[in-house]
């Protein structure tokens, strides 16, 4: 049974000299799974027992085969699901990882993509992340949270 979401925003530095500081992951669903062809952020449920952002960090292990680094909270979205009629919680992550040619992707999608921030925006086909990733970048836009670190950056349990 699973006891909500989590929507991971995956970050990586951009190269030197390039006009924002950040490159995004997206990910494109693969063939005959839920929503085909729509490009995404890193999602998934948490499991009973599991803290959110372990389950953060699960997910963009999962998906994407990277470890996270530094994680941080960003939000939370409510969203309706009209298949169970139920309103569930994302909750929202910032991941930032290293080594971006790692990446392999599992079973759910067929391709992979590192953007800018704003050509994320254009391709994500949910509206509540393209605010996740506004928010990500906007938190995340000195390289930290700034002054705010030690409020949401989130710590590894494992460490």
């Amino acid at each position: 049974m699973d006891v909500g979401i989590v929507d991971v925003v995956v970050l990586t530095a951009a190269a030197a000299g390039r006009r924002e500081r950040w490159r995004v992951l997206t990910l494109r669903r693969a063939v005959g799974v839920r929503c085909t062809g729509a490009w995404e952020v890193v999602h998934g449920s948490i499991e009973a027992g599991e803290r959110p952002s372990d389950a953060a960090r699960r997910e963009v292990r999962e998906e994407t085969g990277l470890e996270v680094e530094r994680l941080y909270s960003i939000t939370a979205n409510p969203f309706y699901l009209h298949q169970t009629d139920t309103v569930q919680m994302a909750l929202v992550f910032a991941a930032v990882v290293s080594h971006p040619e790692q990446v392999q992707i599992g079973i759910e999608h067929d391709a992979f993509a590192w953007r800018t921030p704003s050509a994320a925006i254009k391709t994500l086909a949910w509206p509540r992340e393209h605010d996740a990733v506004r928010y990500a970048v906007h938190l995340l836009r000195e390289g930290d949270a700034g002054a705010v670190e030690d409020v949401l950056r989130v710590p590894d349990a494992r460490r």
